[in-house]
């Protein structure tokens, strides 16, 4: 990006202020109860984990956690078919 923006002070039009519709910072938040466990994982897996939760500034236990909560959610509903 070479090229610079060149602001001009022109008159903008006719303006609209409207409502915030946006949620409160803390409704933005999912915050589950968590349950501390102790389990062995394999170290690959977890290198695994930290290098690319490194590569993405967040958390390897967070990314776990969040793959663990992902196949349950998707195994719950397809356990739910099947035992209707």
């Amino acid at each position: 990006m070479k090229n610079k923006i060149k602001y001009t002070d022109e008159p903008l039009g006719k303006l609209k202020v409207i409502d915030d519709f946006l949620p409160a910072p803390e409704d933005l938040v999912f915050k589950e109860e968590n349950v501390k466990v102790t389990m062995s994982l394999s170290k690959s897996s977890v290198e695994f984990f930290r290098k690319d939760a490194r590569r993405h500034h967040t958390s390897y236990q967070a990314m776990i956690r969040r793959i663990l909560d992902l196949y349950a959610a998707k195994h719950k509903k397809s356990l739910k078919r099947r035992t209707n």
